[in-house]
């Protein structure tokens, strides 16, 4: 059962590296205390896939999330500024008791050479609730995303890392990185832009056999677009990996698959 069940729950945001934002886009806030602003968001997805797999068996989730950021500090060229928050999505663990996964968030944000290069050092809180604690379901995990906004064309990596990561699986570490594409070319109005995205990640995992992987490692990616129409993201995006049916513990949660989302962020 643990093994089964590693295959189907790797944690985290639906497109980790699609929802990624250059420097300068705008989003609703609403005013916090201390100088700091609030910000809402609510996502409806085809599948809950994080890293490539599936935490959903392939339904559809729903995920809200909440986000506080603290008055920046800055200089001449750089800002910098705190934040915490919790996102949220149902999951689907047969046999687990888990029916949500709720994530704690903490870290600290900024920006430099005219807004262009941006990093963002973090902290995530892996909890899931209903789930039996003799699966030992959470983590915590570390990481360092850091983009260049060229204009044209805007790339960004991260390093993640946890400790003792899902299902008791040891040292796990995670890479990847993006590439996104703005096409101002293509004109609707004013309210209306599109992107493309690509991304390509690895991860590791000590444990592996805990984790429920065939080997100690494993590919992902991603191509996409987004449309933003009147304020709400539209995404649609081809996820896949390199595990097959049988390394997958013959479930389809990591083949290729069109994933659709819209979210609104408040």
């Amino acid at each position: 059962m643990l093994k089964k069940l590693a295959a189907t729950c790797l944690g985290a945001l639906v497109f980790c590296a699609a929802t990624a934002a250059s420097a300068d886009e705008e989003k609703p806030v609403w005013r916090g205390p201390f100088g700091g602003t609030f910000s809402a968001s609510l996502t409806g997805a085809t599948d809950y896939s994080y890293r490539g797999i599936s935490q959903t068996q392939r339904q559809i989730a729903v995920q809200p999330g909440l986000t506080y950021e603290s008055a920046a500090v800055t200089s001449d060229n750089a800002s910098a500024w705190g934040y915490v928050g919790a996102w949220g999505s149902n999951v689907n663990f047969p046999g687990t008791g888990a029916f949500a996964e709720v994530d704690v968030i903490a870290g600290v944000r900024g920006k430099t050479l005219g807004d262009k290069l941006t990093f963002d050092l973090g902290y995530i809180r892996y909890n899931y609730l209903g789930a039996d604690s003799t699966f030992q379901l959470g983590f915590n995990e570390i990481g360092l995303v850091v983009g260049y906004d060229f204009g044209p064309v805007a790339l960004s990596g991260a390093v993640r890392y946890s400790p003792n990561f899902f299902a008791n699986s040891g040292n796990a570490w995670y890479k990847w990185a993006q590439v996104t594409v703005p096409l101002p070319f293509i004109k609707v109005n004013e309210n209306v832009s599109f992107k493309v995205f690509g991304t390509i990640g690895n991860q590791s995992v000590e444990r592996y056999v805990n984790y429920g992987i065939p080997n100690d490692n494993y590919w992902d990616w991603q191509l996409g677009v987004t449309a933003t129409v009147w304020g709400f993201d539209l995404t649609l995006a081809y996820v896949d990996t390199n595990i097959d049916y049988v390394g997958c513990l013959s479930t389809y949660n990591c083949e290729a698959r069109a994933i659709f989302s819209i979210s609104k962020t408040f």
